[in-house]
C-alpha cells in the first residue's frame, strides 16, 4: 500500500474501509422529535462555550429511522440535543447519540464529532401511537409517545424543511496516540436537498431512565412543549470547523 493509496482511504481499516467517500445521501428518513422544557443547570452542563443556550431551556429528543443511507445502509438512531445559539445564530446541539450499526457510529464520530455510541433504538407505529424506545445494555431507558398523524402540516413544508436546514453543531474530540488532545472542535454543518415527504405535529409524551453509561435522563423532563413526526430526504454533506480550542 503505497502512500498515494493510503491518503485515498475513506476511512479504517484501510484494507476494508468501514463507509466510503461522501456526501452521504438519505432518503425516507423518518423522525420522531418531542420537544420539552428542562433543567437550565443541566443544559449549561452540557454545552459547551461559545454555544449559549436559546430562550426557553429547551431541548429535544428524537428517534429517527434510517431505512436507505449511502454509504451506510439501513438503521435507526436515539438521542438528545439542546436548543442553542453560536454567535447569535441558532443552532441545534447534538448532546447525545444511540445508534445499532458501525458504520454511521465511526464515520460520524471521525468526520462530523457526532456524539454516537452504540444502543438499540426501534421507532414504530403501535395502532393509533407512533412509538420510540431507547434500550442500552439490555436495559430500557427512554420511550415516547405521539399521537399518529394528529396535525397535518402538509401547507406548511418549506417552513418545515427551512427549519431542518438550520445549523447542527457537535463537539468533536479525537486524541492523539498518547493520549494528549489531537483535535478538539466545535463542528458545524446544514443538511442540503431537504425534501419534506409530509410532517406532522400533535400531543406527545417523554419517560427517561436514569443509567450510568447513557445519560439521557440527565436533561430532565420538566414540560412537554409538542411533538413532530416527519418523513424527509436529505444530503448529509461534509461539515466545517466553528471553534478550534487547540488553536
Amino acid at each position: 500500500m503505497t502512500p498515494e493509496d493510503i491518503l485515498k482511504t475513506p476511512s479504517m481499516p484501510a484494507f476494508d474501509p468501514s463507509y466510503p467517500h461522501g456526501p452521504f445521501r438519505f432518503v425516507d428518513r423518518e423522525y420522531l422529535i418531542i420537544t420539552y422544557e428542562t433543567d437550565p443547570d443541566a443544559i449549561r452542563a452540557a454545552l459547551p462555550e461559545p454555544l449559549e443556550p436559546a430562550p426557553g431551556n429547551l431541548a429535544f429528543y428524537e428517534w429517527m429511522k434510517m431505512p436507505d443511507a449511502s454509504g451506510f445502509g439501513d438503521y435507526e438512531e436515539s438521542g438528545s440535543g439542546i436548543f442553542a445559539t453560536y454567535k447569535g445564530e441558532p443552532c441545534n446541539f447534538s448532546v447525545q447519540m444511540y445508534l445499532n450499526n458501525e458504520p454511521p457510529i465511526t464515520g460520524g464520530r471521525e468526520i462530523w464529532g457526532f456524539p454516537k455510541k452504540y444502543g438499540e433504538p426501534r421507532l414504530k407505529t403501535i395502532r393509533d401511537t407512533l412509538t420510540g424506545t431507547l434500550h442500552y445494555a439490555d436495559e430500557r431507558v427512554a420511550v415516547g409517545t405521539m399521537t399518529y398523524k394528529y396535525t397535518s402540516l402538509a401547507d406548511q413544508l418549506d417552513k418545515v424543511a427551512a427549519g431542518i436546514g438550520k445549523l447542527n453543531v457537535n463537539l468533536k474530540l479525537i486524541p492523539n496516540a498518547d493520549g494528549s488532545p489531537a483535535i478538539a472542535q466545535l463542528v458545524g454543518y446544514n443538511l442540503e436537498e431537504i425534501r419534506v415527504k409530509g410532517a406532522w405535529d400533535g400531543p406527545a409524551r417523554l419517560h427517561l431512565i436514569p443509567h450510568v453509561n447513557c445519560r439521557v435522563a440527565d436533561l430532565p423532563v420538566k414540560r412537554i412543549v409538542g411533538g413532530r413526526h416527519q418523513i424527509v430526504d436529505f444530503v448529509l454533506p461534509y461539515g466545517r470547523v466553528l471553534h478550534d480550542y487547540l488553536a
